[in-house]
């Protein structure tokens, strides 16, 4: 699979993202050719070649459209009978409908809500609030539909997304196993609301970010002075009932998610909790994604005018995304699916 998760793109800023997972593959092609020596025609003939195709979805799983209420997203079902484990994927600050991991998740068997928070449609182009009422409603759809097995959910997150995910998993008694890839134990830089309460988000310090030098800026350090040392910023984590799995690239450049998985790590502990699990991952970046997706370096936000760097280095980022794909898909279904023993 290194020809895949080696490939680079043309232009540096480029992402590969699946868009539509339903009715189109990436095609890759393949081309064998002698190698010349330097002199010579490096455009020959390739003794053999052929194009691939790399699905994002399995045979039988359906994709149904999600616009109930304010609600925008989009559900995938496995096939067969049955009830499933039922998952919300949260994306971060690419914002839209990203719908790969979800369809991916449906394929292995989880009932999988791709769900859109803003620049999407007629949801805030702008993200001014996280309502977490919203993502209530979410969770009570998911639980609605015949096909999931409740009584709780999980929730796989990342960036911004993990940030609302661990928020989720403290405030709604559905959420039984969240998935946190690269995330704050903080609030960013909206507030979040749920109910009659407000949190507030955690100042930054913009003279503490930094550049590497593409002149790409980096993130993790504007909140050095806060969110990374006072505990008073800190969410309460120790409220959650669920269980957690904090997912971390130690060459993550957009967010200090290592420290700020022990920081949530250590807070449990000293709450007498045990109900959370944690992979770092040496030379891994901030986009930590499917097994196979090649490394994004970088890239541009609709929400920023400069590029991002996300760090990571080509061989470990692709053993992290191998290794934690296969974690992930355990822990869902540890926490999701009842044990059911014998009556025997």
């Amino acid at each position: 699979m290194g020809l895949f998760w080696s490939l680079k793109p043309e232009n540096p800023l480029s992402r590969l993202l699946k868009k539509d997972v339903m009715n189109s593959p990436f095609q890759i092609q393949l081309k064998l050719s002698e190698l010349q020596p330097p002199l010579k025609n490096a455009h020959s003939v390739p003794k053999a070649s052929l194009t691939l195709e790399r699905w994002y979805v399995a045979p039988g799983v359906t994709r149904i459209l999600i616009k109930e209420g304010r609600l925008r997203g989009a559900l995938f079902v496995p096939p067969g009978e049955g009830k499933f484990p039922g998952v919300i994927d949260l994306f971060g600050g690419i914002g839209g409908l990203i719908e790969f991991r979800a369809s991916l998740l449906a394929s292995h068997g989880f009932v999988t809500l791709a769900l859109a928070y803003h620049s999407y449609e007629d949801l805030p182009f702008v993200l001014e609030k996280v309502d977490l009422e919203y993502f209530e409603e979410a969770a009570n759809l998911l639980l609605r539909h015949p096909k999931v097995l409740g009584p709780g959910i999980g929730i796989i997150s990342i960036c911004r997304g993990a940030e609302i995910g661990l928020s989720l998993a403290i405030h709604l008694k559905q959420v039984t196993a969240t998935v946190l890839i690269n995330g704050p134990n903080f609030i960013i830089d909206v507030p979040h609301i749920y109910r009659d309460k407000i949190i507030k988000p955690t100042p930054f310090s913009l003279h503490l970010q930094s550049n590497d030098v593409f002149g790409f800026a980096e993130f993790y350090q504007v909140y050095a002075e806060t969110g990374c040392k006072d505990s008073r910023y800190f969410l309460p984590i120790e409220k959650a009932q669920g269980h957690f799995l904090f997912i971390v690239g130690e060459d993550d450049k957009n967010i200090n998610s290592k420290l700020h998985a022990e920081q949530a790590k250590e807070q449990l502990r000293r709450h007498g909790k045990n109900n959370w699990t944690l992979l770092s991952y040496p030379g891994a970046g901030h986009l930590i994604e499917p097994p196979y997706t090649p490394l994004c370096r970088a890239s541009k936000l609709n929400s920023l005018t400069t590029a991002i760097h996300w760090g990571g280095e080509v061989i470990p980022h692709a053993a992290a995304q191998e290794h934690s794909w296969q974690e992930i898909q355990k822990f869902l279904r540890k926490h999701l699916v009842p044990v059911r023993t014998s009556q025997l």
